[in-house]
């Protein structure tokens, strides 16, 4: 069984924000697996019972607001015994990584985002996988906890439903097919542009 916890912040007040990247793409994992079903509430989260080829999963929204977030993970995690370094994927906004792209990783730091941070100490430092979704770099005239907080500019929507899509997929191939084959095929570099 895998537990699939898309991170963001509840309500229609930060709805479509960049922090709310993890949400947006558990969201689609919902329509593609669950159209018709309605989410229960528990661990503090709602939550959907799906299968993604053989395997059963859950997805997770945590409803603790972002820096409680671990608060709502680590009770699915105890609840279904599960091992987070084979059976949790964590769908995360990342401000190092340009809107567009996704990054999985096998662990790692938090980055600096409160929500991994809330996690990590909920786990004691147990490594997880986790989809990174870029949000873009803070612009200079802004601190960073605005900007998570804006929404997408009109100009970036196409490339936010683009990730948005290709996180989904990642994370399918995650759990289908592994870690490993879903990094060497999503974590591609992209190349710049080369001059005619």
């Amino acid at each position: 069984m895998k537990l699939i916890v898309g991170l963001g912040n509840p309500g229609m007040k930060y709805e479509r924000t960049r922090h709310n990247a993890g949400f947006m793409v558990l969201d689609r994992l919902a329509q593609r697996h669950a159209p018709s079903q309605v989410a229960k509430s528990r661990f503090h989260a709602l939550t959907l019972d799906v299968r993604i080829g053989s395997e059963p999963c859950v997805l997770l929204k945590p409803m603790t607001y972002m820096n409680r977030s671990g608060q709502s993970v680590a009770q699915a995690v105890h609840f279904f015994k599960l091992a987070p370094e084979h059976d949790l994927i964590v769908i995360v906004d990342d401000v190092a990584l340009p809107v567009g792209t996704i990054r999985l990783r096998p662990g790692g730091s938090d980055g600096g985002h409160n929500g991994l941070a809330d996690i990590d100490r909920a786990l004691a430092g147990a490594p997880y996988p986790r989809v990174r979704v870029g949000i873009g770099a803070v612009p200079q005239f802004m601190v960073r906890a605005d900007w998570v907080l804006s929404r997408f500019m009109k100009e970036e929507l196409e490339s936010v439903q683009q990730a948005v899509d290709s996180a989904a997929d990642a994370v399918e191939m995650v759990v289908t097919q592994g870690l490993d084959a879903a990094m060497n095929r999503f974590n591609r570099k992209v190349s710049p542009p080369q001059d005619e």
